[in-house]
């Protein structure tokens, strides 16, 4: 599995131009399997995602789709993780 931190680097007006299409391409993400979580930060300059285990390069793939991405509005980090302990009710997503 991954974390996503997302830092934006675009002016927050860049942001609130590209967001829509974002928000399209995170359900198209979410509706694949490949992420879990997603949300903006407190304060608001920039995102957390949490994407199920894959490939490495599947997910660069993935995340060159973001509009941020492409249009150079936000810096990723990416640590990947082993999930090997889980809340009570809550279920390990496969990977896809």
């Amino acid at each position: 599995m991954y974390v996503i931190h997302l830092r934006y680097t675009g002016a927050l007006a860049e942001i609130d131009d590209a967001l829509d299409a974002h928000r399209l391409y995170l359900a198209r993400q979410f509706d694949a399997g490949a992420f879990i979580i997603a949300g903006p930060k407190v304060p608001r300059d920039g995102g957390v995602i949490l994407a199920a285990a894959m490939e490495r390069d599947r997910l660069d793939a993935i995340i060159a789709q973001d509009p941020f991405s492409q249009q150079k509005l936000v810096h990723y980090d990416i640590i990947e993780f082993q999930a090997t302990r889980l809340a009570p009710g809550l279920n390990l997503p496969q990977s896809p």
